[in-house]
């Protein structure tokens, strides 16, 4: 039951990533056809850059969950399958990391933007708006990483980790 929980919520997240990046692509394509008809959209670049960064952050998360990374397979196919798992922990540890390692200083830029109340240059959104995002998916990524990596553990204890 935790698991399909789990799921249900990276597949929200996944269908968030899809929307931002569709609501980026649609205000584009309103822009360019508005630009022919009335003069086109307000603050076309500050809408589309906050879209496109959501949808990518939220994809990130995602990608994690379901394991849908690059990866090169050549390396993994042509070894034993206990080198295999070593070489997917390795890469679920460095990506826990990386992703670990960035939130810090994530959390202070949130904190300087708050602080600062800069604004976008169209719009004059608040930058703290575009940190969102990135601090939403950095955490929803280490999160994944770490979920994957304890179900997988848990159900390769009971020799089913095909199913994870």
């Amino acid at each position: 039951m935790f698991r399909t929980l789990l799921h249900g919520l990276f597949r929200i997240v996944a269908i968030l990533a899809f929307l931002a990046f569709s609501t980026a692509g649609l205000i584009t394509v309103a822009d360019v056809v508005g630009r022919r008809v009335h003069g086109g959209i307000a603050g076309v670049v500050d809408l589309v850059q906050l879209f496109t960064l959501a949808g990518a952050w939220m994809a990130i998360a995602y990608a994690f969950w379901v394991r849908a990374h690059v990866r090169v397979d050549l390396v993994i196919l042509s070894v034993p399958n206990r080198i295999a798992r070593g070489f997917r922990a390795l890469a679920a540890l460095l990506s826990f990391t990386l992703m670990a390692v960035m939130l810090p200083p994530a959390i202070t830029a949130f904190e300087n933007q708050l602080a600062y109340g800069d604004r976008s240059q169209q719009l004059g959104l608040p930058i703290a708006w575009y940190w969102v995002p990135v601090l939403v998916g950095l955490a929803l990524s280490i999160g994944a990483i770490a979920l994957r990596g304890l179900l997988s553990r848990a159900l390769s204890d009971k020799g089913d980790d095909a199913h994870v």
